[in-house]
């Protein structure tokens, strides 16, 4: 029970990282030159974005290596935890780099507007912006999709219920730079049009609103993995069919699932071995069972104990979580 297993980081959750942080540095560093450029509040609004994702990209790859370690004495559950931490760092990067610098500045520019120009330069900076963002979304889209399919969810759903943050972050994040793009874009062409900063100011409040509404939910999502959060009932069927798949098990009478990192559990499980085995023998076919199941990537460790007569068995519905029937 509890043997020692090397967690070897996800190279599609490697990859998303790297391509999303390359793709906001360079864009950073364009949006920084066309909002010095232009004096556009919109542009400078989706500057202080792109160089906020930036930032967090490096706390995502962070948590990536970081809960890859390999589990040890001190962590006997692993590192896997770190991943939710730094990617809360992340996310509160996002809130206080991204959102109140972008509702700061157009509030500011609100009252105080200053003028822009040279709106060609924030145009050109704004379709290279969108390619280069989109290419990092269409492979944060293809990992929630793969992953979607193997759990039979859709895209989105897998997106906000998966246990992997830095996947969920990169999605979001550069979800939320296409948006801001194309307000810039509303806001800078309106501002050329009328003439008037109010609606280029509008942009910058809007993308503000937008990055803190994300940092919300991200911050929110980390919360309930780092204090505990329930798996799906889905997965909670999956893992007792797993369970009973073996042929020392007869029944199932308690099952604890825990998410211990991405795509790890911890798992406590209550059952009743088939036969009236001696001591011994139920120790080594708990044991046993233990072991295989570890051996399985989602499972960092297995504790069984053993169920008495009076138990009542645990039965799955699709969609619900487990009932006791006698």
């Amino acid at each position: 029970m509890g043997h020692t297993k090397k967690v070897k980081m996800s190279s599609s959750s490697l990859m998303t990282v790297i391509l999303a942080f390359a793709a906001n540095l360079l864009v950073a560093t364009a949006k920084t030159f066309a909002a010095v450029i232009t004096g556009s509040a919109s542009m400078i609004a989706e500057s202080a974005h792109s160089w906020a994702d930036t930032g967090n990209q490096v706390f995502l790859l962070i948590a990536e290596r970081r809960s890859s370690k390999q589990r040890d004495v001190a962590h006997p559950m692993g590192y896997g935890r770190e991943a939710y931490v730094w990617s809360m760092f992340a996310a509160f990067g996002l809130f206080t780099a991204g959102a109140v610098v972008s509702l700061m500045h157009g509030i500011q520019q609100v009252f105080a507007p200053e003028p822009a120009d040279d709106f060609p330069v924030a145009y050109v900076v704004l379709a290279i912006a969108f390619v280069l963002e989109g290419a990092s979304f269409i492979q944060a889209f293809r990992q929630a999709r793969e992953s979607a399919k193997r759990l039979e969810r859709r895209t989105l759903e897998q997106v906000l219920k998966s246990s992997d943050p830095t996947m969920r972050a990169v999605f979001a994040e550069d979800g939320a730079a296409l948006i801001g793009l194309v307000i810039a874009f509303i806001g800078v062409f309106l501002h050329q049009l009328t003439g008037s900063p109010l609606p280029d100011a509008l942009g910058s409040i809007f993308v503000g609103i937008l990055l803190g509404a994300i940092a919300v939910v991200l911050i929110d999502r980390n919360r309930r993995f780092l204090v505990g959060q329930g798996v799906t009932p889905e997965l909670e069927k999956s893992m007792a069919l797993r369970l009973l798949e073996h042929t020392e098990i007869e029944r199932l009478t308690y099952l604890h699932l825990e998410f211990v990192g991405p795509r790890k559990l911890y798992l406590v499980a209550a059952v009743d071995i088939k036969g009236d085995l001696r001591e011994h023998e139920v120790a080594v076919a708990l044991r046993r069972v233990e072991r295989e199941l570890e051996d399985h990537e989602t499972v960092e460790e297995a504790v069984l104990t053993l169920a008495t007569a009076d138990e009542p068995a645990l039965t799955f519905e699709t969609g619900v979580r487990p009932k006791t029937t006698r």
